[in-house]
């Protein structure tokens, strides 16, 4: 199969590369933003793309001629998708559309989506892949219509719903996790919402994820996260406590204390067995999780003979 990888300087991306590069001879072209890429292992080719450029896509994709296509390139900032939804749209849904386009003159070429538990309300959880979608930010609804764009397309594809997204990767805007930590560092009190719940999920997980769900023919909706249910204030004291931080530091909080500009579902929680039972794969809870993140910032990320920053290695 030949993979092309949009987003790839993202912490999603940069684990499906390293993990498709180490577990399988696939050719793989990974795409970004940026003219030049940290990636210069002979593993990889990489192109600069901007999927919101039509043109640009199209000539991509038609020279290349993936049989997969995974879109991991988003507006990701909620918030920020509040205030400036003519980007939000133009990356979230009409960038897929583009990919879509092109897609459609390329035999049997099939996209992965990235998706969120943002396409909920939080209000009736447990989700599985039926639930009805109703969501309550921007951010969230950019997300169900890009779904909408490719499940009503012709091309052939996989939604992946994932959530509370957590990793270290090379110049990643924060993750949850990472930002706990970085306030943990700074050894003064703050706050976390006790009214926020979903399921935590390792990035490395997820990646692998992805590529069973492709290697396994799937198509359709998939929710693929952590199996463990937690609210974030009891996330961010079990971080503390795995990293041998200080958990008093932490204090409970609310979402309508701390003012966020989107609003955010209160209880995503996913069922995940549909998933489970096509892969047989479990993701890490969060005990697990944090202690491979931990390992991780301790020895060094997996697969760093794939990576070209001196940092890594």
């Amino acid at each position: 199969m030949r993979i092309l990888i949009t987003g790839v300087h993202g912490l999603l991306g940069q684990k499906l590369a390293l993990i498709i590069g180490a577990e399988t001879s696939y050719p793989l072209l990974l795409t970004d933003l940026a003219s030049r890429t940290f990636f210069i292992n002979k593993r990889f080719d990489y192109q600069q793309l901007d999927i919101t450029r039509r043109a640009d896509v199209k000539s991509l994709l038609l020279a290349w001629r993936p049989d997969i296509i995974i879109n991991t390139a988003a507006f990701t900032d909620v918030d920020g998708c509040e205030t400036d939804r003519v980007n939000t749209w133009k990356i979230n849904v009409d960038g897929l559309k583009n990919l879509i386009i092109a897609a459609r003159r390329i035999e049997n070429c099939r996209i992965v989506q990235l998706s969120s538990d943002y396409v909920f309300d939080g209000r009736n959880a447990p989700y599985d892949e039926v639930s009805r979608p109703n969501p309550v930010s921007y951010y969230g609804k950019s997300k169900l219509a890009a779904e909408n764009a490719l499940l009503s397309s012709s091309v052939p594809g996989i939604i992946v719903r994932t959530q509370v997204l957590y990793g270290t990767g090379y110049e990643t805007r924060h993750n949850f996790v990472t930002w706990v930590l970085a306030k943990l560092e700074q050894k003064a009190p703050f706050r976390v919402v006790t009214d926020q719940t979903g399921n935590p999920t390792f990035a490395d997980d997820l990646a692998y994820g992805i590529l069973k769900l492709i290697e396994r023919g799937c198509s359709g909706v998939y929710h693929v996260s952590g199996p463990e249910t937690i609210d974030r204030y009891s996330f961010a004291r079990r971080i503390a406590e795995i990293f041998r931080l200080r958990p008093d530091l932490i204090a409970a909080t609310t979402s309508a204390d701390i003012g966020q500009s989107a609003t955010r579902p209160p209880d995503s929680t996913f069922i995940t067995l549909k998933f489970e039972a096509a892969c047989n794969y479990r993701l890490s809870d969060v005990e697990r999780g944090l202690l491979r993140l931990r390992h991780q910032f301790l020895h060094g990320a997996d697969h760093t003979d794939l990576l070209s920053d001196p940092r890594f290695r």
